[in-house]
């Protein structure tokens, strides 16, 4: 191992071993609980009848035209494409081998081999990649098309991550957005700017972190403080006013991603010691919670403001589907991260191009928390139009921008 790695390999340690205080948003929290009494709402894996195999599968090709105006992202490391390359902090993949299978096969900031799921829904809606706030020039040309304001390490608790540096919380985010969209007021006129962004559509992937680098830490004894049923609330209703904070800025086109199965990802397989990799059940019942939570919260929010569209993706139910038909989509390994270090590849992220495997097509997981880019590209699939398995309720992102009418 090399000296360059053991450097980068004790750093990281040592951002590890930093503690938190609670929030002071948690000790405010009572009252704004979601009412939950939809007996009719449930959740339960969907299933496929496929008629033509995953290696064979051709990708549609980009519209002639954009379908709308522009695509604006907030969130994680799930939907980072460089914010973090701006920033100090641990939480970067502005190295190799993140990258290797890009378009440009250099790293870009993307915590992926290749491509995350919003490149793929950027293409469906015929626009080009969208550019991190912090990668552009702050010019409304820049901007017009969309924004990626997602930060790794953000959380939907400000200090969700705070022990890996520099992080843009999901509340900067949006106050990112505010100045974005003052930008184009001065530079359109109101009437053109809210035009523009009524009709554009505004993903949110968020939340993964408060459970990574929070809750499951059980920083500063939080699972005493408040039973999982309780943080879940917490963070389903202060996501609510979020989305209601975009609504007043006349956003009204949102698609609202849930959570994945982490307690498959690699990295608690490791920490949980699972001896055949069977995923952390514990783990997982959390993010089922808090899935249920937000589906429920958005269709409320739908009948609450009958001028939005407003839908709702299990990533939990999508990317089971991709555990259960692993061979069918021609992944052969199911629990190794390509690139890590420890058992199951989930001891340590990946910081070095001799950790990585040679091939990471056949790999569900990437790193120790985030899938490769033929998952990516499955689950943007589902969130377009459910081609492998239905993810989004009460309909797909295709359906959510078609003409009214169609």
């Amino acid at each position: 191992m090399s000296i360059d790695l053991l450097l980068r390999l004790f750093c990281f340690l040592a951002a590890q071993a930093s503690s938190l205080a609670v929030p002071q948003e948690l000790y405010n929290f009572s009252q704004n609980l979601i009412t939950f009494d939809d007996t009719s709402t449930t959740i339960s894996p969907s299933s496929s009848d496929f008629h033509i195999s995953w290696t064979s599968r051709v990708f549609s090709p980009q519209p002639s035209s954009p379908l709308v105006p522009a695509f604006f992202i907030l969130g994680d490391s799930s939907v980072d494409c460089g914010t973090n390359n701006y920033l100090g902090t641990f939480a970067r993949a502005d190295r190799p081998p993140y990258g290797r299978d890009f378009d440009t096969h250099k790293p870009t900031g993307r915590f992926s081999n290749g491509r995350i799921p919003v490149d793929f829904l950027a293409s469906r809606l015929g626009l080009p990649l969208v550019p991190s706030y912090l990668g552009q020039n702050g010019t409304v040309e820049d901007m017009i098309r969309g924004v990626n304001y997602a930060s790794a390490g953000a959380g939907i608790i400000f200090s969700s991550g705070s022990e890996m540096g520099q992080r843009i919380s999901f509340t900067q985010q949006i106050q990112q957005f505010a100045d974005t969209f003052q930008s184009f007021i001065l530079s359109m006129g109101e009437d053109a700017a809210t035009e523009l962004i009524s009709n554009s559509v505004f993903y949110l992937s968020i939340g993964i972190n408060d459970y990574i680098h929070y809750y499951l830490l059980n920083v500063s004894d939080v699972q005493n403080l408040y039973l999982p049923w309780s943080f879940n609330q917490f963070l389903a209703s202060s996501l609510r006013q979020e989305i209601m904070n975009l609504y007043t800025m006349s956003v009204r086109k949102v698609v609202v991603m849930g959570l994945p199965p982490i307690g498959c990802a690699p990295h608690y397989l490791w920490k949980y010691k699972s001896q055949k990799g069977e995923c952390i059940e514990e783990i997982n019942d959390l993010i089922m919670e808090f899935n249920l939570l937000m589906r429920h919260m958005v269709k409320k929010l739908e009948q609450e403001l009958p001028d939005g569209k407003i839908i709702f993706c299990d990533m939990y139910e999508g990317s089971m589907d991709i555990f259960t038909k692993h061979e069918f989509y021609g992944f052969n390994v199911t629990t190794d991260a390509c690139c890590g270090l420890g058992k199951y590849n989930g001891w340590i992220m990946c910081i070095s191009p001799q950790m990585a495997c040679s091939n990471a097509s056949n790999h569900i997981w990437w790193d120790q928390y985030h899938p490769t880019d033929q998952v990516n590209a499955i689950l943007a699939d589902n969130v377009w139009n459910g081609l492998h398995t239905k993810m989004c309720y009460p309909m797909s992102l295709e359906d959510m921008i078609a003409p009214k009418g169609r």
